[in-house]
């Protein structure tokens, strides 16, 4: 019998097989428009990441709202993934939409400052504690902009980052390390320069290597994840972030947090919830309940210095900025869902879902002996293949396994739950239910049932 992460690999692999007709036979609708957008379509996808799913061809939404959406064939699904984070608290929250349908009527965009800005802004500080902002269209743009805006200030060239980051499709990050030295990500299409000549990458949790990489002076900001979350979720050993703060000042390295993803801890982020104090700070995705929208924080001292570089270059384009940056639409949904979506009470409610989620996903685990762990940060899960969570990038690559990761996912889809097919996150929603927690515990019980 072949075994891989505890599991038999010869039931798995047919399990897939069937779980791959079973999806076949009741998508007739879904493969029709897949085939039909094999003509026009790039890969057969408006995005080519839509390839990435565990299906045999894509599955096409029909409507969602909340914690559910209906795909084109009928069929009814609890979302645990939520869009990956940008719808994370529900598909088009009712504040959000009706919003916006009262923007529609008001205009979309005008390159002019609107009354929500204004309002967006002041929440923005109260909630996460860097007094001034500035907003963009995605965190990718947000964390460019932010880099740009280090570099200024600082006048030095690199960034450091972790090994396994995600920071959107921002150049500089697309840095691994390979036997310990800084190497161009291969899937990197279209990359001409070397990145390495002005980003270094170290481990994540590693605090003498940081010190290494930031003690010449050279690096103008650490762009990093609170906790690490798209190669895995990586947790932050106690004390690491405490010490890593003291060194980017020692050094005088401003540090860029992303929380795109760890805003899942709180409604200050896990920044708030933990103390850290960041230089520069980046949220998007979710922070205007979907509608794509990013904003970018700065402590005072930071803006001050922001603002003089920008008075002491020569006029003309500064490389930031977009011309539907602040759009009226974006700000009105963003106004909407700070004040009455991404609530505190939202936020409690998603933690006890979120605990009680991890606490039936290692009850499973233990009952049937498997060496995987689960992970949680805040209404953010994951069930990982390994006994002990990894503590920094390169052991969470070590552990991915995408075969099998599709295999539960297809098998989860097959019953009407869908995961994020990037690893093995889970994400509740304001509007997830006890019960729908309950199900796909269940669900991942029957699955390692049918492999064992």
């Amino acid at each position: 019998m072949a075994t891989r992460h505890g599991i038999n690999w010869d039931k798995a692999q047919a399990l897939q097989v069937a779980e791959r007709n079973a999806f076949i036979a009741r998508m007739p609708r879904s493969r029709e428009l897949s085939a039909q957008a094999a003509g026009h379509l790039l890969f057969g996808v408006p995005l080519h990441w839509m390839n990435d799913w565990s299906t045999p061809f894509s599955l096409y939404v029909a409507a969602a709202q909340g914690a559910r959406f209906q795909d084109v064939d009928g069929h009814d699904y609890v979302d645990f993934c939520l869009g990956d984070t940008g719808a994370m608290f529900g598909h088009s929250p009712k504040p959000v939409a009706d919003a916006i349908a009262r923007q529609t009527q008001r205009g979309y965009t005008a390159m002019l400052p609107s009354e929500d800005g204004v309002w967006v802004a002041q929440e923005l500080a109260r909630r996460f504690g860097l007094p001034y902002w500035q907003f963009a269209l995605s965190a990718s743009d947000a964390n460019r902009f932010a880099i740009r805006w280090a570099r200024a200030i600082t006048k030095r060239s690199k960034v450091l980052i972790f090994n396994g980051c995600y920071h959107g499709t921002v150049d500089d990050v697309f840095v691994d390390l390979v036997d310990g030295q800084p190497q161009t990500r291969d899937s990197l299409l279209g990359q001409v320069y070397d990145i390495t000549q002005h980003t270094r990458s170290i481990e994540f949790n590693d605090l003498a290597a940081l010190e290494a990489a930031l003690q010449d002076g050279e690096v103008a900001c650490l762009l990093a994840e609170p906790a690490m979350t798209n190669i895995g979720m990586v947790l932050p050993q106690p004390g690491f972030w405490q010490a890593a703060q003291a060194l980017c000042q020692r050094y005088g390295t401003l540090l860029l947090i992303d929380e795109t993803h760890t805003i899942s801890s709180g409604p200050g982020g896990y920044t708030r919830a933990h103390g850290l104090q960041p230089d520069l700070f980046v949220v998007g995705k979710p922070v205007a309940g979907g509608v794509p929208c990013a904003v970018y924080g700065f402590s005072e001292q930071t803006a001050r210095r922001a603002e003089e570089a920008k008075r002491t270059a020569p006029p003309g384009h500064s490389g930031i900025g977009t011309t539907l940056t602040a759009n009226l639409l974006a700000m009105a949904a963003m106004r909407a869902n700070l004040a009455e979506v991404m609530t505190d009470s939202a936020y409690q409610y998603m933690f006890g879902l979120a605990e009680r989620l991890a606490a039936g996903l290692r009850g499973v685990i233990a009952r049937h002996g498997l060496p995987w762990c689960v992970t949680q940060i805040g209404a953010r899960t994951e069930f990982q293949f390994t006994a002990t969570p990894p503590q920094n990038g390169s052991e969470a690559d070590k552990i991915l396994d995408s075969e099998l990761e599709h295999i539960v996912h297809l098998f989860l889809l097959n019953r009407g739950l869908l995961i994020t097919p990037f690893h093995n996150m889970i994400l509740v929603c304001p509007d997830t239910t006890a019960t729908d927690v309950d199900r796909l515990v269940a669900a991942f019980g029957d699955f390692v049932q049918q492999v064992r």
